[in-house]
């Protein structure tokens, strides 16, 4: 059936676009003759348009905004936006960690799903592995806050995460990128863009990134957490006559990169606890017991017996298709293939003692057709119709070796899932005057999953055990059983919306609101240790109010926009992390759990100004207000503690931001000196219980950069820096009392010089 769905849509797809001529998406930003705020275009819309007259809360950092702050990841950008978090799981790098407005998800594995889609040149990343992009000749990163599931589909509920690489041009140009920093931090890059005759241009990007680590290994003194990655990137753009193109692109990630970093928070008496000094062990940072971890002056943790490995091979391919001006309307296809490929170690108890480590082998892939047409029916009716196809398919093999429940304790969990999504959305905008419009969407989806998931679980009656489930000597393990319940199927649909009205008070100044109903789909857990884990659990389903006011004032000289919003989420889906037994019967559970309903409301206010010509001031400020209202939580012991009135997990209380860039004439040339102050407040982290382990403090980070060109030249040299003021911080801690705390440290200072040539 699934591909059948994918042929029809295909063949539809290929069928509409050769009958008919192409929305070519304008990216560009235009700027004002007399020095005030340019416009800033995005297509947050599934269509290009000013920023200013999108009627939800939607914030785009530039290409220019991403130079500004070295961010080679989307990681990077923490801070940046407010009400959003972008991180990762405490002991898998690679596996992305989003959340906007309190919506979000904390797992590593990819059977939990997303509430937060990264959508990339139109294709939602299905899986969280590889999320955190790389985004060198990136054009822009707009975030999309609330639900967005009519346009966006499913498992939108917190928000979009729309990434936009730059595209061909007809115009022979380029630029190289190279910059060095400390921790040996080099970063080289180069853009090609060129016509290939009238019809055909080419765009091809080529970047590596690669620093040592800045945390010390106790055990042998070596740096651990390095970087080393390299991304290819290439486009080719037909544009045969005015109401027609196709954009072929291609790319290939791959990251050679360090093990992850697990520095050990544990407190005394628990399972995993080494005190300061054994082995050169360190002090945990979450000591004193019942206090919040702590960053300490120098970062230090350990990695013994385990490869300093973590590969990750990662492939994507997208053709976008445009037909403006048919009888259907302008019509847009965009299919999409991605395959990753993932094999790392992980030290998990980060002591120079053998306690427990894993290695994790993940291969997964995923197509997507969706193709709509743009209709606009009336001089007052506009219509978006459309459908989407995705089918999904992922192998995971963690091999875990559990020594300090017992000696040669060996866990092996796989998991194969597979899962289709179709679905059918339209979205309206009917203009009920000369200045209010109706805005009014539906998406009917269908997701089925399918998991095979199973556990077994064998002793090294020596007492050490291979990865490979074997003595070292080869002898095989003795068998202590193997949990495999039977194969996993469920289907779920659901028809979600959006109605709302935008009132324009004068062509500078929009008013909105709308209510939009988002959803996330059920599934099953994949990392199972007790057969019933499997689930499978429910859909989670969001109502968001929102109200806002974008006003550009003092001819383009001052930008302010405010959103306020009010949501309502039930079945909260909550990954679980827990473990039951001791010694050889020690086992871990996971699940995710359906058990709670919360109420989160808060606002959102951007302001830009342009005071004077060369002159661009910027802040933001956020409150988020997230807290379950109805939450009888069932914990291991059988006890049911309420949360009722708890904030929910990565929902920081408030977070804003502030910049400056000033250009001006020097030495000849031209400088310009950018600055960017990001604050966010205290939060909890990986942990549905609130306790003190589980706090993540408040943050203050102060990023900058020095640039100067010679005057009508093309190259510049600068000076940056990241977290000026050498902050440490914590980036994420994963609590599970009684065993472990499993800690991360944000980066502290960091700093270089670059170069960059355009041509």
């Amino acid at each position: 059936m699934t591909k059948n769905i994918a042929a029809y849509l295909a063949g539809l797809s290929a069928f509409a676009l050769m009958s008919a001529p192409a929305l070519a998406e304008t990216v560009a930003a235009a700027a004002p003759n007399d020095g005030g705020i340019e416009e800033i275009i995005v297509t947050a819309q599934k269509k290009s348009e000013n920023m200013q007259k999108v009627p939800i809360s939607v914030a785009a950092v530039t290409g220019a905004a991403i130079a500004d702050l070295h961010a080679t990841t989307l990681q990077a950008l923490q801070g940046t936006v407010t009400n959003i978090q972008i991180g990762n799981f405490s002991n898998t790098p690679n596996n992305a960690v989003f959340s906007i407005r309190g919506i979000g998800v904390i797992e590593p594995d990819p059977y939990a799903g997303n509430t937060v889609a990264v959508v990339v040149d139109g294709i939602p990343q299905y899986f969280s592995i590889g999320a955190l992009l790389d985004l060198y000749d990136v054009d822009r990163v707009e975030v999309l806050r609330g639900p967005q599931g009519t346009l966006f589909g499913a498992n939108t509920t917190g928000g979009v995460v729309n990434v936009v690489n730059a595209q061909p041009t007809n115009e022979l140009g380029g630029k190289l990128d190279a910059s060095y920093g400390n921790y040996n931090h080099l970063t080289l890059g180069g853009v090609l863009n060129a016509p290939l005759g009238d019809t055909l241009a080419a765009r091809i990007a080529v970047s590596h990134d690669q620093h040592d680590g800045f945390v010390t290994n106790v055990v042998d003194g070596s740096d651990m957490g390095r970087r080393n990655t390299t991304i290819i990137r290439g486009a080719l753009k037909f544009t045969p006559s005015s109401n027609f193109d196709a954009t072929l692109s291609g790319e290939y990630d791959r990251g050679r990169n360090g093990a992850a970093i697990v520095v050990a928070g544990d407190l005394p008496g628990e399972a995993e606890y080494v005190a300061p000094g054994v082995q050169n062990m360190y002090v945990s940072p979450c000591l004193p017991a019942g206090s919040p971890c702590k960053a300490p002056d120098k970062y230090l943790s350990a990695r013994a017996g385990v490869p300093d490995q973590n590969d990750v091979d990662t492939i994507r391919g997208t053709l976008t298709m445009n037909r403006r001006d048919t009888a259907i309307g302008d019509i847009t296809s965009v299919t999409g293939y991605k395959h990753f490929r993932q094999f790392d170690y992980t030290d998990q108890d980060g002591t120079p003692l053998f306690l427990d480590d894993t290695r994790r082998r993940t291969t997964g892939r995923q197509f997507s057709e969706e193709l709509r047409t743009d209709i606009h029916a009336t001089d007052a009716i506009e219509l978006v119709l459309g459908g989407f196809y995705m089918s999904t398919h992922y192998n995971h093999e963690q091999d875990f070796r559990i020594q300090f429940a017992a000696p040669g304790l060996f866990q092996r969990n796989l998991q194969e899932q597979s899962n289709y999504s179709a679905s059918a959305f339209a979205q309206s905008y009917v203009q009920l005057g000369d200045r209010l419009r109706l805005q009014a969407g539906l998406r009917f989806t269908h997701e089925h999953t399918e998991m095979l998931a199973s556990t077994a679980t064998s002793i090294a009656l020596g007492g050490l055990t291979t990865f490979d489930g074997t003595a070292p000597d080869g002898t095989a393990n003795l068998s202590l059983g193997t949990v495999a319940p039977p194969l996993g199927v469920k289907s779920w649909n659901n028809v979600g919306w959006k109605i709302g009205l935008d009132y324009r008070i004068d062509d500078n100044t929009l008013l909105y609101g709308y209510w939009a109903r988002g959803f996330k789909s059920g599934g099953f857990t994949g990392r199972i240790g007790i057969a019933q884990d499997l689930g499978p659990y429910k859909p989670e389903h969001v109502d968001t109010i929102e109200g806002g006011i974008k006003a550009d004032m003092l001819d383009h000289h001052l930008r302010t926009n405010l959103a306020v919003f009010y949501t309502s989420y039930r079945d909260m889906q909550l990954a679980q992390i827990y473990f039951v037994g001791t010694g050889a019967n020690l086992t871990q559970g996971n699940t995710i759990l359906n058990a709670a309903s919360s109420t989160i409301k808060g606002f959102e206010l951007d302001v830009t100004a342009a005071p004077t010509r060369g002159l661009t001031l910027t802040g933001s400020l956020a409150y988020l207000d997230a807290k379950y209202k109805n939450f009888p939580f069932l914990q291991p012991s059988g006890a049911i503690l309420d949360l009722a009135g708890q904030r929910l997990q990565n929902a920081p209380k408030w977070s804003a931001t502030a910049g400056a860039t000033y250009e001006f004439p020097v030495f000849g040339g031209n400088g310009r000196i950018n600055a960017q102050y990001s604050y966010v407040s205290e939060k909890l982290e990986t942990s549905i219980v609130n306790t003190a382990r589980a706090t993540i403090q408040p943050t203050h980070l102060v990023n900058g950069n020095l640039d100067w060109s010679p005057a009508g030249d093309h190259f510049t040299i600068g000076l940056w820096a990241r977290n000026l003021f050498n902050q440490h911080y914590l980036a994420s801690v994963f609590d599970a009392p009684g065993t472990l705390g499993l800690v991360n440290y944000a980066s502290p200072r960091e700093f270089g010089v670059s170069a960059k040539y355009n041509f």
